[in-house]
């Protein structure tokens, strides 16, 4: 079927990251995944490129868009080439809206002409030790100084993607503590430099995929934080963290449809290239049952996928769409990436083929965002259960 989600403009950015991908990325991704990241003048290369300007208004050196469309078109290029920008989808999915929503004109002024060109990285720091999905149980303390010129910040957050080239993070900390009535009061968002005293990376992690992405643990003794870098107003950062939920939770949704259906290309490739018994592997009725079997299943998360991205675009997606969607979409992916790579037969197994690394990188689908589980509890508190 034709897919009529995205216009002339989408398709002219999809050649254009294509040619990118294949021109700046495929060549050097093996050195990537072996540096456990990619490299810092990598982000300067998607500044230039346009790619980190697409939704910031033009007065701060943006193109101005709405659509969150241009990001699910990096999403399935990237997909489709079994690449990753790494820590980059945090910087825009993920922070700008942040700063669009919640930010001053002055601070608009300062940190999104860096956003756009890349010189000023952002990522988000959410979940704390001990905490995962429990946000409003976290520890992390900011205090105002007693003459009221900056919070001092002392904590520590895990799972932080982009921590380790970021050069701005909005951390998510106590200013007060939490009320008899609400316990996620009190939470406020501050948009720390990484130069500040008492700022530390500490250990990047090793997690079983995403391997360029810079996922690192951050800790927080006695930072300075000017009040001038509160994002948005005192206490109400849980509420702000609620608003973004739907669009990121659509990111993820795209990000394994787009998985899934680069997972049957590469499927069909190998087995159309592949020889057993003296046979093509795609000539046997069992691989082409799962590939056609693969292949409705991607059909129809694409067409969750693009309804989604219509709803989002128009201001009308509900979280509870959003999680219906990133549950469906996870779920075919990571039954779809399984039996793809059994099809690979044992060379599924070898990190030289993208398989392998799609499987990997698919498995975190299902936790980040939001469990699978999370998702079913918002969906069913939708039906009114």
């Amino acid at each position: 079927m034709r897919r009529t989600v995205f216009n002339e403009d989408h398709e002219a950015f999809r050649d254009t990251i294509r040619a990118f991908i294949e021109a700046e990325v495929v060549p050097v991704y093996d050195e990537w995944i072996a540096a456990g990241q990619v490299p810092r003048d990598f982000y300067y290369k998607l500044g230039e490129l346009g790619v980190f300007g697409i939704e910031v208004p033009e007065e701060y050196g943006g193109a101005g868009e709405e659509s969150f469309k241009f990001q699910a078109v990096i999403s399935e290029e990237c997909a489709r080439a079994g690449v990753s920008f790494g820590g980059s989808g945090v910087h825009v999915a993920l922070c700008l809206p942040y700063l669009k929503a919640y930010a001053t004109d002055e601070q608009k002024k300062r940190w999104l002409p860096g956003l756009v060109s890349g010189e000023t990285m952002f990522a988000i720091a959410m979940t704390e030790p001990g905490t995962g999905s429990d946000l409003a149980g976290m520890k992390t303390t900011a205090k105002l100084s007693e003459d009221g010129t900056h919070y001092v910040l002392n904590g520590a957050k895990t799972f932080i993607t982009g921590g380790v080239h970021a050069d701005r993070v909005i951390v998510c900390a106590r200013t007060a503590p939490p009320s008899e009535q609400d316990r996620r009061f009190g939470i406020s968002l501050l948009v720390v430099d990484t130069k500040s005293e008492g700022y530390a990376v500490g250990r990047k992690l090793d997690k079983l995929g995403l391997k360029t992405s810079d996922t690192a643990e951050l800790s927080f003794s006695d930072v300075k934080v000017p009040v001038e870098d509160l994002l948005g107003e005192e206490n109400k950062g849980f509420s702000y963290l609620g608003q973004n939920l739907p669009q990121e939770r659509l990111g993820i949704a795209v990000g394994a449809y787009a998985q899934a259906k680069a997972a049957v290309r590469f499927a069909q490739q190998y087995v159309e290239e592949r020889t057993v018994f003296g046979k093509s592997v795609a000539s046997f009725q069992n691989t082409k049952f799962e590939l056609a079997a693969c292949k409705t299943e991607v059909d129809a998360a694409e067409a969750v996928c693009d309804r989604a991205l219509e709803a989002h675009d128009a201001g009308e997606l509900t979280a509870a769409e959003a999680a219906s969607a990133k549950l469906f979409c996870t779920e075919v992916a990571h039954r779809v990436i399984d039996r793809c790579l059994q099809l690979h037969g044992g060379y599924g197994y070898m990190n030289e083929y993208p398989i392998a690394r799609l499987y990997a990188d698919n498995r975190v689908n299902r936790i980040y965002g939001g469990t699978s589980e999370v998702m079913k509890m918002i969906i069913a508190k939708d039906m009114g259960l």
